[in-house]
């Protein structure tokens, strides 16, 4: 995990060959263990190193790889927390390129999971502005579902 930490860290500073490089070590772990697990609380195993690359994709900006590699992840055995974060990081990429209506489903989704952290999460109060700005309105108004998630959200007042 610590692995996988810092190669979030390190995309986040957009050093890609650090992030690369850890991630590589995660995943020679992960196939080591060869299950996902919860031991420790950590959640550590193949599937949530495939989440961090996408995560790690995600803020180094291949957004392409993300919108296409995310929807084939398997993660319905891992932590709710976890499956949360791979929606967010879904519907942020999926936001990047306008894909507004989808990237509303996968927070919606999200929602139902764990909604305090969708609630409370700074990058889902950015994706719902930038989702709320581009949204057309119609006879004067947005779209219920997505203001209703952003006035949740506290993205909108």
């Amino acid at each position: 995990m610590l692995y996988l930490r810092t190669a979030v860290a390190a995309a986040r500073h957009q050093d890609w060959s650090t992030a690369n490089d850890l991630l590589g070590h995660a995943g020679q772990a992960a196939d080591q263990l060869g299950v996902d697990a919860n031991y420790w609380q950590t959640g550590f195993g193949p599937a949530n190193v495939e989440l961090h690359r996408l995560s790690a994709a995600l803020d180094l900006g291949d957004v392409g790889q993300v919108i296409e590699a995310a929807p084939r992840v398997n993660v319905d055995h891992l932590p709710a927390e976890r499956q949360v974060t791979h929606l967010i990081d879904f519907a942020r990429a999926l936001s990047l390129v306008a894909k507004d209506d989808e990237a509303l489903d996968a927070l919606l989704e999200a929602e139902t999971k764990a909604p305090t952290v969708v609630r409370h999460n700074t990058m889902v109060r950015e994706v719902m502005r930038s989702m709320y700005r581009r949204a057309p309105a119609s006879a004067g108004k947005k779209s219920s579902a997505l203001l209703a998630l952003a006035e949740r959200c506290g993205a909108v007042r």
